[in-house]
């Protein structure tokens, strides 16, 4: 059921403190930490503590926590002190979405290119 913790994803697990994670940030209703697989200096997964499948989803379920999610996303930038970066939402495997808690990726730390992928 959407935004109730589902036993087989790694991020409810995350936030449920069952599995470790570098923790950089934390609100009542996000977490934020560190990629495992880095892809620029600065790459770091901001989640809603509640699951829903996909950036759509909570968006659609829950306006206010995807707000929560976006603006502590800024917040990992200001703390990196990076003048720009990215945030990226994936959703569905074709777009490259591994992991189906909806999250996004704050990049930043080099350039980046457009298009990306």
């Amino acid at each position: 059921m959407p935004g109730e913790p589902q036993a087989d994803c790694l991020f409810c697990k995350i936030v449920g403190g069952e599995v470790p994670a570098t923790i950089v940030r934390e609100t009542d209703t996000t977490l934020a930490f560190r990629d495992i697989n880095p892809q620029a200096p600065t790459h770091v997964l901001v989640i809603p503590r509640v699951h829903h499948p996909d950036a759509a989803s909570l968006a659609a379920a829950e306006p206010a926590v995807a707000a929560d999610v976006l603006r502590e996303a800024a917040e990992v930038a200001k703390d990196d002190k990076l003048d720009s970066f990215r945030i990226v939402f994936n959703t569905g495997s074709g777009a490259g979405q591994t992991v189906f808690h909806a999250h996004a990726h704050v990049l930043g730390g080099r350039g980046m290119q457009w298009p990306p992928g």
